[in-house]
């Protein structure tokens, strides 16, 4: 296909696992209730300002000026962060070392606190294996806003033409097509090697 050079791709659902309801399977039992709670309180749309570079004191301090009676579940969001991000998508982790074995240019841009991706790469080495990540809560922008694919290309020395972009979230993968990248959704490891072999990268 075309000459790719580079490689970039997400982590959360595509290296690591990510899994909100987790601790608070253990801490809210009724489902209805922890239903309720990740999709009203503690939410998606909630976390992801965090992403951007909201502090964890602030958004705590916004939630529960709102929902007063559930501040002990809403501080213990960034409590029992750790566990929801258990361990790694081992066959894509595969994937990458045989990115990197074959001398392939892999960075990684991911929505991302900047407080959490730190705890992370305690975490989990693998995250200090790419040449470069661009981190959402650093930057101050988040996918699939034009300007984080251009701030990440612009750092690492990219050629969006020669720029190949792995997420799990289809308005990721199409805002980096916009940014002049191709792009391709994550789904599982097998399809990813087989969207690397489309491009003409062979690993493994």
């Amino acid at each position: 296909m075309s000459d790719i050079r580079h490689i970039v791709l997400d982590l959360g659902d595509v290296l690591l696992l990510w899994d909100p309801e987790r601790p608070y399977r253990r801490l809210i039992p009724d489902e209805a209730e922890r239903h309720r709670f990740l999709t009203e309180v503690c939410s998606p749309e909630w976390n992801i300002e965090q992403d951007r570079g909201r502090s964890w004191p602030e958004a705590e301090a916004a939630l529960i000026a709102a929902y007063p009676a559930d501040e002990a579940m809403i501080r213990a969001y960034r409590r029992h962060w750790s566990e929801m991000m258990p361990g790694e998508i081992d066959a894509t982790v595969t994937v990458l070392d045989d990115l990197l074995a074959s001398g392939h240019d892999v960075t990684a841009l991911t929505n991302f606190a900047s407080d959490t991706f730190e705890e992370a790469r305690t975490m989990f080495p693998l995250l200090d294996r790419f040449r470069g990540v661009t981190v959402s809560g650093r930057v101050g922008v988040l996918k699939p806003d034009l300007a984080i694919y251009r701030h990440h290309a612009d750092t690492f020395g990219l050629d969006p033409a020669a720029t190949l972009f792995f997420d799990d979230k289809p308005q990721n993968v199409l805002g980096a097509r916009a940014a002049g990248w191709h792009a391709e959704r994550f789904t599982d490891a097998e399809r990813m090697r087989n969207d690397l072999g489309r491009y003409g990268i062979a690993i493994g």
